[in-house]
């Protein structure tokens, strides 16, 4: 069991590359074309050995790597951290045009926030990868989220994590708060990008 549990380490990290590899290939031609980094920071993550079997065992099903690929669609992860709104759709609608890329399941946790006030876009896609003898199909988690959205999350975490899950109403009812604050300074920031190209495109015309 050792022996498959590197592999479906070893995979599922090849599918995150891939993942990543697309993602950091895009931000380059975003660059290009609009003059800056749409993305703001790309993180990756492999679900633990032991949640996955914590997982299984509440679903009364076995532990073996078939098991898993099956049942299991979050192994692999990447969190895609954006300037603005518009980026996390933008860079969402470039992937999934991508032949080789297969979109599972999809939840707009921006247009629709869960009721902790917790904002993503929720992505689940399989990608190819290669290896010496076969071609195998991953699956891999794609949250995109804002830089405000990604600041609130992580607190949000800790926390809850200090709580153990079971926060104060008081404190559950602020981060709500805090949540909508969050959404009204992505709204304001991209106005003022907006407004800022623009005002870059009018100098540029006079100049002309």
């Amino acid at each position: 069991m050792l022996h498959k549990n590197n592999k479906l380490k070893a995979y599922n990290h090849c599918a995150i590359m891939e993942v990543e590899t697309k993602f950091n290939v895009l931000n380059e031609e975003f660059s290009l074309r609009y003059d800056r980094n749409p993305i703001s920071g790309i993180k990756s993550r492999l679900k633990r050995l032991d949640s996955i079997k914590e997982k299984l065992e509440r679903r009364e099903l076995p532990f073996t790597m078939e098991v898993v690929e099956e049942h299991i669609h979050d192994v692999a992860g990447v969190r895609v951290v954006c300037s603005f709104v518009d980026d996390v759709y933008l860079l969402a609608d470039a992937l999934l045009k991508q032949d080789d890329i297969t979109l599972l399941e999809k939840k707009d946790y921006i247009a629709n926030p869960k009721p902790n006030g917790y904002r993503r876009l929720h992505l689940i896609v399989t990608v190819p990868i290669f290896l010496e003898h076969e071609k195998r199909i991953m699956q891999v988690e794609i949250q995109l989220r804002t830089i405000a959205m990604d600041f609130w999350a992580s607190l949000e975490h800790k926390i809850y994590y200090k709580f153990e899950g079971n926060a104060p109403d008081y404190i559950s009812q602020d981060l709500r708060d805090c949540s909508d604050i969050v959404s009204m300074l992505d709204a304001k920031m991209l106005q003022l990008n907006e407004a800022i190209l623009e005002a870059k495109a009018a100098q540029e015309a006079l100049e002309r």
